[in-house]
């Protein structure tokens, strides 16, 4: 299966001219099998306050969705797209799973990041896997990285491949994006923006760096932070079901569930 991700620097506030940008690459870019897009791609992340936002999102289904649609059809892709949802008065930061015929799944982010928490709403679907051609994928959104809980709840219940839209501003993922593949024995396909966004006395630079990881711990794609593009890699989902760390030890087999204490509640004991 051949997996990749689109670097680039979202316009902030033009979804349309974002989509634009999209397209121009995939016109003069191979289109893997399954493509991985940044978090909030359409949008842009340093959003004013929730009302500035709420212009901004739209409901799962609407215009944008259906533009994503057409595009994962004319290029007969999957795409993983960070997106902005509204869900009457809440807005969330999401991720569609799409193909040509329609939606195929939807995450919305779990973990908010600093000022994320002022704008929406904290996940509510837990971490779903999804299957597509005969593979099991999870989709995780940026800070989500930070809580190793996060990819093993993906890991437990079998994804093969996890791909991962950021706004990264954050140094330490890229690197730490070996451990948690390591360590769940999956693929992850990182795919970060770049550029800066600087609005209203904020400004955030984004670290670009996107990646993809075997479940050994190797990168085997990965591009600079300044790099804008298409980049793509051929892999072998069933890698990550293979648990063994040695013939005596396997991931899932194990793990001591009944020995873990504290997983379950905010203060440590």
């Amino acid at each position: 299966m051949e997996v990749g991700f689109l670097q680039f620097s979202p316009i902030f506030g033009k979804p349309d001219r974002n989509l634009e940008i999209i397209k121009e690459i995939l016109r003069r870019e191979k289109a893997p099998e399954v493509l991985v897009l940044p978090e909030l791609a359409l949008t842009g992340y340093t959003f004013r306050n929730p009302e500035e936002a709420y212009l901004l999102g739209e409901e799962i289904g609407g215009p944008l969705t259906q533009e994503l649609i057409s595009i994962a059809s004319e290029y007969k892709i999957i795409m993983a797209v960070g997106f902005l949802e509204k869900e009457g008065k809440k807005l969330y930061n999401s991720s569609l799973l799409l193909r040509g015929d329609g939606i195929k799944g939807i995450y919305r982010k779990v973990h908010l990041f600093y000022r994320e928490k002022e704008i929406f709403e904290p996940g509510d679907k837990g971490f779903p896997v999804f299957e597509v051609q005969g593979v099991k994928v999870g989709l995780l959104l940026c800070f989500d990285w930070i809580f190793p809980e996060a990819m093993r709840t993906l890991m437990v219940k079998g994804v093969d491949i996890i791909l991962h839209s950021a706004n990264l501003i954050l140094p330490y993922y890229q690197a730490a994006a070996v451990t948690r593949a390591i360590e769940n024995r999956v693929y992850i396909v990182l795919a970060n923006r770049t550029g800066i966004e600087g609005r209203y006395g904020m400004r955030n630079e984004f670290t670009g760096g996107s990646e993809v990881v075997n479940p050994q711990g190797e990168v085997i794609l990965k591009v600079g932070r300044r790099v804008e593009g298409l980049f793509s890699v051929n892999i072998s989902p069933e890698d990550s079901r293979n648990k063994n760390i040695t013939e005596l030890n396997n991931l899932l087999e194990d793990r001591k569930v009944d020995q873990y204490e504290g997983w379950d509640n905010r203060q440590p004991r």
